[in-house]
């Protein structure tokens, strides 16, 4: 069976910067990738999302420095860079930019930083839709909030390392992975609004665990694709006369659905009960009702499928094959579509045996090499050294 390998910890950490500095590291910290369990492209729709934070993460070892300057190895890429607090200059590329920006964003909010120097280490994989980006920003901020010894204030930090990728790295990502990362709880989801930034933290019951299903294809996602359902969104919202679509409800929604084109109508509806469908999955995660929840992911995938678009034949076969086994209550891709992951609930006791079967039967139907991963929802980004 292919599994997510490379498992980093914190004794592999504290080894990297051992080799590469020949001292102990003063300080590790840990910053979790997620997986979003339901509520897709809603963010950008000042609507709900219902992520975990997951046990895969980017670490950074370190020790301070005495001057301003910051200097990283990054030992999967085997990068370096360095860079002066006081000259901060945007590359245009490279891991390096990630840290940069978020120093940047800090020092915009006023808070006055400290140098120090130390290695990048992480078994997010990149590009799956797991978020390692978000990861290494959050890391990045609470390093910085150790280092330069101001209080760590996870939204706050979640705001400004969203900002760094907006602003510094050109990335236009929602709120919802960078807050995760910073606000994760373990054996919990995070219902997360994304207008209010209110946060509700779910329990997720320990008879079920969370399955990560890494379809082996990266999201080729244009940029017109994107655009476009963004568009109809926006488009739909100034007709409606409301700031975003989280205000229509389904009932309005099908009293105007004619004034729509149809391809609008379909993108609009989704976003509409997915909003509904993730408020509806918190509430049966807090009763226990996993099997409801499960129903939900379903619904969420075939609307996702179906109205939005953005599945991907590779998603598709991961998803029936998944749905097919025992123990499995529900199954969904997750993240922007194209490509990536899905994900899916499945009964603790039976989760061994189904990565197992998804694997195989994944490998040959579709001749991709998939990964499997079993997580539990884990806490948010944490100093633990």
């Amino acid at each position: 069976m292919s599994r997510m390998d490379s498992r980093v910890d914190r004794e592999i950490a504290a080894k990297v910067f051992r080799d590469k500095f020949g001292s102990e590291p003063e300080v590790i910290a840990r910053g979790p990738g997620r997986v979003n369990l339901i509520g897709e492209h809603t963010d950008y729709n000042d609507g709900f999302v219902l992520p975990m934070a997951i046990d895969r993460a980017i670490w950074i070892a370190l020790r301070p420095r005495r001057d301003r300057w910051v200097m990283v190895h990054f030992s999967n890429t085997e990068q370096y860079g360095e860079f002066h607090l006081d000259a901060l200059r945007n590359a245009g590329e490279g891991s390096i930019e990630y840290v940069k920006g978020v120093a940047w964003a800090l020092q915009e909010e006023g808070f006055f930083l400290r140098g120090w120097e130390g290695v990048v280490i992480g078994d997010v994989p990149v590009g799956a839709g797991l978020s390692s980006s978000a990861a290494l920003e959050v890391v990045t901020a609470r390093v910085f909030a150790t280092v330069s010894q101001f209080p760590w204030e996870p939204v706050r930090m979640a705001l400004l390392s969203q900002r760094a990728e907006n602003r510094w790295v050109g990335v236009q990502c929602g709120i919802m992975d960078q807050l995760i990362s910073a606000c994760g709880q373990a054996d919990h989801a995070l219902l997360i609004d994304c207008r209010s930034l209110e946060l509700q933290q779910v329990p997720i019951p320990p008879s079920v665990c969370v399955a990560i299903l890494d379809t082996g294809t990266r999201r080729g996602l244009a940029d017109s694709a994107y655009n476009e359902r963004r568009a109809a969104c926006e488009q739909t919202s100034d007709l409606f006369r409301v700031k975003a679509l989280r205000d229509i409800s389904l009932s309005e929604f099908e009293s105007r659905a004619g004034d729509l084109d149809e391809t609008t109508r379909k993108r609009v509806r989704h976003v509409i009960t997915e909003n509904d469908r993730t408020l509806r999955a918190a509430n049966a995660l807090r009763g226990g009702d996993t099997a409801r929840f499960g129903q939900l992911m379903v619904e969420s995938h075939r609307s996702l499928r179906d109205d939005y678009e953005v599945s991907s034949p590779a998603l598709d076969t991961m998803v029936e094959i998944a749905l097919k086994q025992p123990g499995c209550l529900g199954a969904r891709m997750t993240g922007a579509g194209f490509g990536g992951c899905a994900v899916a609930l499945v009964e603790a006791e039976m989760a061994e045996i189904f990565a197992q079967k998804v694997a195989e039967q994944y490998r040959q139907e579709t001749r991709h090499e998939p990964a499997v991963y079993i997580s539990r929802a884990n806490d948010g980004a944490a100093i633990v050294q």
